[in-house]
């Protein structure tokens, strides 16, 4: 079956309520179908997935699949993927304790905090968890003796990334970003550039990250022989999914044992951001058969889902066909993609990977919407708790697992809940957004007006109304 990426299909629609109501980690448990064995061999997670792609590009996947089964089977390229994540990414990621920032989370029923740990994907080199996916993709670039790479970017990170990756392997690179998302990461465009990628800002649609994808697709279709698209989530036709959450894996990985090692156990709960889903399926894989670690991504609630503006796909969406896979996606009476809202760019996508849409339908995963304000009270309190300025992103995932408490209550040994969250990302691109939202004072207070010592600065204390635009 051919269809055009950006198209999608009505199929029968299961109310959102039901795929929010079912608790991971309780009667759901472990899927009865293995994660391990999907997707299947036609690129499926059960009814999700697949390969929805014009004939120009499925010769192409299908050389991508053997070609990324047989690197992974590869000691050398095994050998090599690992030096690099090693010695230039700066891989592992540490975890750290975020102790001020967890006595503003909501207690258990018994009264206790829980322990929030952050897995700091927000110091590999380039800010973010994108670089682990982008290095196994360039690699393969080389592997199939392709010279030039493309790919789209909302918040910016995975078009640095791309570019760095380029630039380290001798690679041309051309990036697609939405008109309005490279005005409000004007910085991660000037970085792009500085690496010597060509950014195409994309006026078309909602000019935003949808829309980036498609044009980065027609690309792809017209200049398949020379060129390698390298998607940044777990998104897209197989075997885009899967390849993407195998390189991402690596963070559940380190996660697990370093949890493991410092505390003697595995988390109750583990948590990240969802727009596509790299990030979150990177940090739960390792943790997808362990029944009694529960599974939540935040989405982005923008103004709230009653709303239209919103990209809370698996919360707000229905079954269809976008970007050459079966998902959930936001659409309307007639199929046709809804536009998407979301403070944050790289969360302003219509879709999700097909593995979460699956996760959500079994109950292995629970998913659900924090709104702009929700993110941004987050992103204030990180930094101002941990001296940590996250990505807008992953602030989503700090918003929502300061309510988990009441939901995990107290361990069999009587210990407080561990939750781990994946710091997606870190903040650098997102300081002007904050500027705006925040209505921050970038001129300073000057030094005869206010003596030594004074001014919520000194205390850490946020000032009285200020803090979260309503």
């Amino acid at each position: 079956m051919s269809r055009q990426f950006g198209d999608t299909s009505r199929l029968p629609r299961q109310p959102a309520t039901s795929r929010l109501l079912s608790q991971p980690g309780a009667s759901s448990g472990v899927p009865s179908q293995p994660a391990a064995a999907l997707p299947d061999a036609s690129g499926h997670f059960d009814r999700f997935g697949g390969r929805f792609v014009p004939e120009a590009l499925y010769a192409a996947l299908l050389q991508l699949e053997r070609e990324f089964h047989s690197a992974m089977a590869d000691p050398a390229f095994e050998a090599e993927l690992g030096e690099l994540l090693a010695d230039y990414t700066g891989r592992p990621s540490p975890i750290t304790e975020a102790k001020r920032f967890s006595h503003h989370a909501m207690r258990t029923p018994a009264g206790q905090l829980p322990i929030i740990v952050l897995k700091r994907e927000d110091l590999n080199h380039t800010g973010s968890h994108k670089i682990n996916n982008v290095i196994g993709q360039a690699l393969l670039t080389r592997r199939m003796g392709k010279t030039r790479v493309i790919a789209e970017t909302g918040a910016g990170q995975h078009g640095v990334a791309t570019a760095t990756a380029a630039a380290l392997f001798g690679l041309d690179c051309t990036v697609y970003m939405g008109k309005i998302d490279t005005e409000r990461q004007a910085l991660n465009v000037a970085r792009m550039r500085l690496l010597g990628a060509e950014v195409i800002a994309v006026e078309s649609g909602t000019q935003t990250l949808k829309d980036a994808m498609n044009d980065a697709m027609r690309d792809w279709v017209a200049s398949v022989d020379n060129t390698h698209y390298v998607i940044g989530s777990v998104a897209g036709p197989h075997p885009f999914p899967m390849m993407v959450r195998e390189f991402q894996r690596v963070i559940s990985t380190e996660a697990r044992a370093q949890l493991l090692d410092r505390y003697g156990r595995l988390p109750d709960a583990v948590a990240a951001c969802v727009g596509g889903g790299s990030n979150a399926l990177g940090i739960f894989a390792d943790f997808i058969p362990d029944a009694d670690v529960a599974l939540y991504g935040f989405e982005a609630g923008g103004e709230g889902i009653e709303t239209e503006r919103h990209a809370a796909t698996i919360s707000a969406g229905e079954i269809g066909v976008l970007h050459g896979m079966r998902t959930f996606v936001l659409q309307d009476e007639d199929g046709q993609t809804k536009a998407s809202h979301s403070i944050s760019a790289g969360l302003d996508y219509p879709g999700v990977g097909p593995e979460h849409s699956w996760l959500a339908e079994v109950g292995r995963a629970h998913y659900e919407p924090i709104t702009d304000a929700e993110a941004m009270d987050a992103f204030q309190l990180l930094s101002r708790t941990e001296g940590i300025v996250p990505a807008i992103e992953s602030a989503h995932a700090l918003a929502g697992v300061l309510k988990l408490g009441p939901r995990l209550g107290t361990t069999e040994s009587g210990e407080p809940p561990l939750i781990l969250v994946n710091l997606s990302g870190r903040g650098d691109k997102d300081v002007n957004t904050a500027i705006a939202w925040f209505g921050l004072d970038t001129a300073g207070t000057s030094s005869e007006s206010a003596p030594p010592g004074t001014g919520p600065e000194s205390t850490g204390a946020t000032p009285s109304g200020a803090g979260s635009k309503r």
